[in-house]
């Protein structure tokens, strides 16, 4: 399985997601790290991903390429982590054709309600068991 991990600003929700990612699957799947800045993918190249690029043509061109999306909501709305994550970057994610896997943290004046506001290690944790169901149904 090909994984894209987006985030911006430094790196930290992304970081955590590519590790997790790689203490569940090992060296099975593939970890791109689309950061929205060098700092962020440098972050996530150190936690584990397998390849990293930072800017808005490698995350616009990357998106098509991978089987899953994953990240903070923010990822799909235009402006948001202060500006980093540009109109095109958004339109892009959500345009894929992977699926998104997206943790709902209540930041960058997104709030989801309705969602409960669990700390970042406990909705990753949640992310990986969606991960875990979507790869043993594919099996």
């Amino acid at each position: 399985m090909k994984f894209a991990v987006v985030d911006g600003q430094g790196g930290g929700i992304g970081r955590l997601i590519v590790e997790k990612l790689r203490q569940e699957f090992g060296q099975s799947c593939h970890i791109i790290a689309l950061g929205t800045n060098a700092v962020a993918s440098s972050i996530m190249l150190r936690a584990g991903a397998n390849e990293g690029a930072s800017g808005e043509n490698a995350v616009v061109q990357s998106v098509k390429k991978v089987d899953l999306i994953v990240g903070s909501v923010a990822i799909i709305a235009a402006n948001s982590y202060s500006g980093e994550l540009t109109p095109l970057m958004a339109e892009a994610i959500a345009s894929a054709d992977a699926l998104k896997l997206l943790i709902p943290l209540n930041r960058y004046g997104l709030e989801i309600t309705g969602i409960n506001d669990d700390p970042l290690p406990i909705q990753v944790d949640n992310l990986l068991g969606k991960i875990r169901r979507l790869n043993k149904e594919k099996n």
